[in-house]
């Protein structure tokens, strides 16, 4: 078929709209109510506690696997306050990226759509101090196995960083992570679930500047 280059946009962007749109169906169930519960007994009790300390406490000691962020969408509010402001006992996720932002390196997995609404998985790895990318690779078949491959090509061996960051997708597996600690010393820090690894460390370091 024959058409023009603003009608073949023109559909195709439609298309993407429809994809999406049919990807986002459901949305995000909430917390069970004695989850609920249960978040806003530990702000009453544990006047110190933030929201990171306290999705800490509910996956390390319950099992609970939820995101500060989700604890503060569930923050109960003092009455007659309106709002309230929420409590940080620990140093917020600003102030680590502010701290060590030269030894950090981030990466992430994302979704590129062709033309023929193929799935394409962009593989990045950037340098949180200087924002530099590192590598850039793309897969239909992303596997822990060339992952790994791509962070020994990305990261030099006498690399000065100290901290790898990224999400909780099952390609970073367990093992994944114990070989990028023997291989290169780095840390590895998992973002709380659901969130965007160098989205979120690009946006703080974008924010303090």
């Amino acid at each position: 078929m024959v058409v023009q280059t603003s009608t073949f946009l023109r559909c195709h962007r439609k298309g993407f709209k429809l994809y999406w749109r049919w990807k986002s169906r459901g949305g995000r169930p909430p917390l069970p109510k004695q989850i609920r519960q249960l978040i806003a007994r530990m702000v009453r009790e544990n006047v110190t506690w933030g929201e990171e300390r306290i999705a800490d406490e509910l996956c390390l000691k319950l099992g609970i696997d939820v995101s500060p962020r989700t604890v503060h969408k569930y923050w109960p509010q003092p009455p007659g306050t309106g709002g309230g402001r929420r409590r940080t006992a620990s140093p917020s996720w600003k102030t680590f990226v502010r701290n060590h932002a030269p030894g950090i390196v981030a990466c992430d997995f994302l979704v590129a759509v062709i033309a023929r609404f193929r799935i394409l998985f962009v593989f990045l790895v950037l340098e949180i101090g200087s924002r530099r990318i590192l590598l850039c690779n793309v897969t239909a078949h992303p596997t822990a196995e060339w992952t790994l491959q791509q962070l020994r090509d990305a990261i030099a061996s006498d690399h000065p960083c100290q901290f790898l960051i990224h999400d909780r997708d099952t390609i970073f597996s367990s093992e994944l992570d114990a070989e990028v600690k023997n291989t290169f010393g780095l840390r590895v820090l998992r973002t709380p679930v659901r969130a965007d690894a160098i989205y979120r460390v690009w946006r703080s370091r974008t924010l303090q500047d």
